[in-house]
């Protein structure tokens, strides 16, 4: 019988069955959160709901945060909250664990949350810069755009003209 096997759980599936291994929802990934895990977690999520129109998701093992893309997803893990924020530059700040350049405009920001005190500024500032990143981005393209093209070289006819 045809069908084939899924590469991320290596179940079969029959030929025209439905399959969707990585259902998953924010309950199930912070149902086993201690009560302080899970007081950060709602809090950052609270947080994040302020900023204002966004989807948030699970997927796999993550919570994600979006507006035309991902600007901070939270890994609940057993004993804290490891939340990336996308940032146009790397944080040097004491609760930042790493800092990964992901692209020529975005750097992946670790931070380790353990208590929902600790979601407070600067952490807040950062989720909402993170929020606000792609419209910086978008203006400043524009304003890149906008003086290339008044340097823009003579076109051959005017040049020609100035000979």
């Amino acid at each position: 019988m045809a069908g084939r096997e899924c590469h991320h759980c290596k179940e079969w599936i029959e030929e025209g069955q439905s399959h969707d291994c990585w259902t998953t929802t924010e309950a199930a990934l912070t149902q086993d959160l201690s009560e302080d895990l899970q007081d950060a977690w709602a809090r950052l999520r609270e947080t994040a709901v302020e900023f204002g129109d966004q989807r948030i998701y699970a997927s796999g093992t993550c919570i994600m945060f979006s507006r035309e893309s991902c600007y901070f997803f939270v890994r609940p893990k057993r004993s804290f909250l490891e939340v990336c924020v996308f940032l146009g530059r790397a944080l040097r700040a004491p609760q930042v664990r790493r800092a990964e350049r992901k692209s020529k405009t975005k750097v992946a920001n670790i931070l380790k949350i353990t208590h929902r005190d600790e979601v407070e500024p600067p952490i807040t500032g950062w989720l909402r810069e993170a929020y606000e990143l792609p419209d910086a981005l978008a203006t400043r393209t524009k304003a890149a755009r906008a003086t290339s093209r008044a340097k823009a070289s003579p076109t051959k006819k005017k040049r020609m003209m100035n000979r």
